[in-house]
């Protein structure tokens, strides 16, 4: 009897797990064998609810799992939880582990097939002070857990989560002003706690040009949160007790019972590294249109340890998000099965929100279209979420690049209230296939009054594109 192929899977959450299940489907336990290993104490769950659970908007931790280790396990997954890979041996197919509970044990396991999902990790600055008690990344359930255990702690009166009130004492510093900063700060305003966020860039949310980050900016101040911009952190003070008190800057002290890292993420791709697999630019790992490891004939990487393949600049980025990880996923799982798929790439949407604030974007930004040689218009119009006579309405911002000689749509970008952050997906979709913005003008968009207005706002956008690009010529 042959024996059964080993693939192994390196990391037990959206990309490892969907790639898992996939393969599982197509092959049966006696052709493929399954083994993934987890070095935290939770699989399948969905991190970008860690947030609203901190927030106490939504339950957790096992309301943002997905599939729990027992249900993978009974469909022939052997997941092996708390257990770490420590070293991948790829000449002689195999992977050391470390068992994290049993006292650091540690062992080989063979492969045949090799999956990569690794993740990513949130950075941390090397500032004095940084890794004391009180000091918090955001990336895991653990980290969500832990940062809980602190928020949670008794400290005086504390305001209840449906009221903005902000007792003294309870104050947090957040560093950083990306997606994972604005929506803690968010987190932290429900808790009760005053909160400052400290920025580097000009500007909050860089995901952003300058001049939509800052409507973002003045939104977050009207909501209470004290956002300064242009300044870096410098370290975190500590009390008696070793634990987080304050965070410093070159001019300034920010009283702090709880610090946040909002700074973003970075490929957590050190084993990858050690065994020499070609890495990007952002450390990410390189992969084909399979998600094969590029050099390697058995081994496949995805989620937010890889980089991916920009529709629209044409180069390769690094964009950490779960329906990016899902979809690897699948790829991998529907190739290593014995199928075949390709991930084609991405056009860079996102969305997030800061308390009624929506902000989204898609495509290139002003700096990345500059970075990629394109010559291009920019233009920015307000308009309402619903018809202007329709109770309800609300401003909104749309920020619309367009090619100058073409016309083709380049970026995206949409700060407003309720009803601006979802429509980025009409520009996500013209992004991918390819339309110009004057094609933009004519699509059949969905309308009545309680929805938008007769023109759209990204149509409106479209249409003052369309006609910088004629303005504009060649």
């Amino acid at each position: 009897m042959t024996a059964a192929e080993r693939l192994v899977i390196v990391g037990g959450d959206a990309a490892g797990m969907s790639a898992a299940s996939q393969a599982r489907r197509l092959r049966k336990p006696d052709e493929l064998a399954i083994t993934a290993f987890e070095r935290s104490h939770f699989t399948s769950y969905s991190a970008c609810g860690i947030p609203y659970w901190v927030g106490g908007v939504v339950d957790g931790p096992d309301a943002l799992i997905a599939r729990t280790a027992e249900e993978h396990r009974s469909r022939d997954i052997d997941l092996r939880m708390r257990t770490e890979v420590t070293e991948l041996d790829l000449d002689r197919g195999r992977v050391r582990v470390r068992a994290l509970d049993d006292g650091g044990r540690e062992s080989w396991t063979g492969f045949d097939k090799l999956v990569l999902a690794t993740g990513a990790r949130p950075l941390r600055p090397d500032l004095p002070g940084i890794d004391a008690p009180g000091v918090h990344g955001v990336q895991t359930l653990d980290d969500g857990r832990a940062l809980l255990d602190t928020l949670e702690q008794p400290a005086g009166r504390r305001a209840p989560l449906d009221t903005p009130e902000q007792p003294a004492g309870r104050r947090a510093v957040v560093i950083g002003a990306g997606y994972i900063g604005v929506e803690m700060a968010e987190a932290l305003i429900r808790r009760g706690y005053q909160v400052t966020v400290l920025e580097q860039s000009a500007q909050p949310m860089s995901t952003l040009d300058p001049d939509m980050g800052a409507q973002v900016h003045e939104a977050m101040c009207g909501m209470g949160i004290e956002t300064v911009t242009g300044t870096t952190a410098t370290g975190v003070l500590t009390d008696s007790a070793g634990r987080a008190r304050a965070v410093t800057t070159e001019d300034a002290e920010y009283p702090a019972d709880v610090v946040v890292l909002g700074m973003g993420v970075r490929p957590e791709t050190a084993l990858a590294a050690a065994a020499g697999l070609p890495l990007g630019e952002s450390g990410g790992l390189l992969t084909d249109l399979a998600m094969r490891v590029r050099g390697q004939d058995a081994v496949w990487a995805g989620g937010d340890c890889v980089e991916v393949h920009d529709l629209v600049s044409g180069r390769s980025r690094h964009i950490a998000l779960g329906t990016h990880a899902n979809k690897h996923g699948q790829v991998i799982g529907t190739n290593v099965g014995g199928g075949y798929a390709t991930f084609p790439g991405v056009v860079g949407t996102a969305v997030s929100k800061v308390c009624d604030l929506e902000i989204a974007r898609t495509g290139l930004l002003e700096r990345q279209a500059h970075a990629a040689g394109l010559r291009f218009v920019a233009v920015t119009v307000e308009s309402t979420s619903r018809a202007g006579y329709y109770p309800g309405a609300r401003p909104m911002h749309v920020k619309m690049l367009a090619e100058r000689r073409t016309g083709r749509l380049l970026g995206v970008q949409i700060v407003g209230r309720e009803g601006a952050g979802k429509r980025v997906d009409i520009a996500a979709v013209a992004l991918t296939a390819g339309m110009t913005v004057e094609q933009m003008t004519a699509l059949d968009l969905g309308y009545a009054p309680p929805f938008s207005p007769v023109w759209d706002p990204v149509l409106v956008a479209a249409r003052k594109a369309t006609a910088a690009v004629r303005a504009a010529g060649g």
